[in-house]
């Protein structure tokens, strides 16, 4: 498993768009997952980087954006964070490897 998490390739951030949410998932220095949600992900990712996001990845760094999924209302942006975080990490895997479609 650790050499596919290491193999996977980083995407680009697209550029904030107004009225624009975003679902991502990024893969940690120690290869844990991490969901989370944003209005401006280039941003959201250089506070992961820096250390001034979420706990989890400052304590795992340098992480890399993997996979994201854009929505047009912060409700389902919020809803499918929580669908995401509640899978088990092959799943989360499946999804960034293209063998789980966004329902």
């Amino acid at each position: 498993m650790a050499k596919f998490i290491n193999n996977i390739q980083e995407v680009e951030c697209p550029e904030p768009v107004e009225g624009t949410f975003f679902v991502y998932l990024l893969v940690c220095k120690d290869t844990s997952i991490y969901c989370g949600s944003t209005a401006d992900l280039r941003n959201r990712v250089k506070e992961h980087n820096s250390g001034e996001a979420a706990l989890w990845t400052k304590m795992r760094r340098p992480v890399k954006l993997v996979y994201y999924e854009p929505h047009e209302s912060l409700i389902t942006t919020r809803r499918r964070e929580k669908q995401i975080k509640g899978w088990v990490k092959q799943k989360k895997m499946n999804l960034i490897a293209g063998k789980w479609k966004k329902p």
